[in-house]
């Protein structure tokens, strides 16, 4: 028995590990500031909220495992890459399995879109239904296309561009419009700041491996830019969020409690500091973590913010 246990989670761990953790509070990010605009304004549902958080992490679990099978395949992930080896790469699991896992994921995925619009929507706002099937779809190719596949994406340096997209407008729009059941302008500025920094940890990823990305042919913008262009490019992405959030908290104020996300701006201004810095792989590396739960503090401050 004991050896079973041991077999079993030597298999289990490269899973967990494949799953990268550390990026799904990004992910949720903008649900959370939705799920809080939307409470100020009298119209949130727990349900949905739970179902929205499992939707998200599903498909955060769907895109690294795709682009663990992308990059692996092609041969992105060998020995000069930087930062944790992934699970292709190691052996730890095969092509096969990784496939195999993705189309599970697919699945799962598929059926909490399903309950998430019925939770939402029920039998009633049929075209808003159909957006939101339509972004579920929408969701799934994004995830999967980004390194998988001859034409994907993210080898020809439109990564940031869906990730602007997904990970801000859609997901803060989303899923506002999912307990409210349409848009106001309040959300747009929260959302175009999420965006703005979830595209830098993505560049800052991208920073991190210009040079292998390079040797391999994977042209993101970070490596069309060039090492300081690209260093430019970040900390305009990480001003830019804080100056579009100051604004926000100026025209939408209504109590100093709703100013709690300025607290975030520590910390950015500090991997502000460190990444104009920079010089190594490892310098970058070592902020992608900083970035991505400072965006979900900034989160959580501005949307508990408003609900206070």
């Amino acid at each position: 028995i004991r050896d079973s246990l041991y077999c079993m989670f030597k298999k289990i761990k490269p899973w967990i590990s494949a799953f990268r953790l550390r990026t799904l509070p990004l992910s949720v990010s903008g649900i959370i500031i939705g799920a809080c605009l939307a409470e100020h304004n009298g119209s949130f549902s727990p349900f949905v909220f739970i179902i929205a958080i499992l939707l998200t992490i599903s498909l955060q679990i769907l895109s690294n495992l795709a682009n663990d099978y992308g990059d692996g395949v092609k041969g992105t992930d060998n020995e000069n890459r930087v930062g944790p080896e992934r699970a292709i790469q190691s052996g730890a699991i095969s092509e096969d399995e990784m496939m195999l896992g993705i189309k599970n994921n697919i699945l799962i995925v598929v059926g909490l879109s399903v309950a998430l619009i019925y939770a939402s929507f029920g039998v009633s706002h049929l075209l808003l239904s159909l957006l939101f099937l339509l972004l579920a779809g929408l969701s799934i190719y994004a995830a999967i296309s980004y390194t998988v596949g001859e034409s994907a994406y993210g080898y020809r340096g439109l990564g940031d561009v869906f990730v602007f997209i997904f990970f801000g407008l859609v997901s803060v729009g989303g899923s506002y419009l999912l307990f409210v059941k349409h848009l106001d302008h309040h959300i747009f500025l929260p959302a175009v700041a999420l965006g703005l920094l979830s595209v830098g940890v993505l560049n800052l990823n991208n920073m991190r491996d210009i040079d292998s990305d390079r040797a391999s042919n994977k042209m993101t913008l970070a490596v069309k830019l060039g090492k300081k262009r690209a260093k430019q490019y970040h900390l305009f992405l990480i001003g830019s969020a804080i100056a579009i959030s100051v604004i926000f908290g100026v025209l939408y104020f209504s109590s100093f409690y709703n100013l709690l996300f300025f607290i975030a701006f520590i910390p950015l201004c500090i991997h502000m500091i460190k990444i104009s810095k920079a010089k190594v792989p490892n310098d970058f590396d070592s902020q992608l973590k900083v970035l991505a739960l400072t965006a979900f503090l900034f989160s959580v401050l501005l949307g508990v913010g408003y609900i206070l």
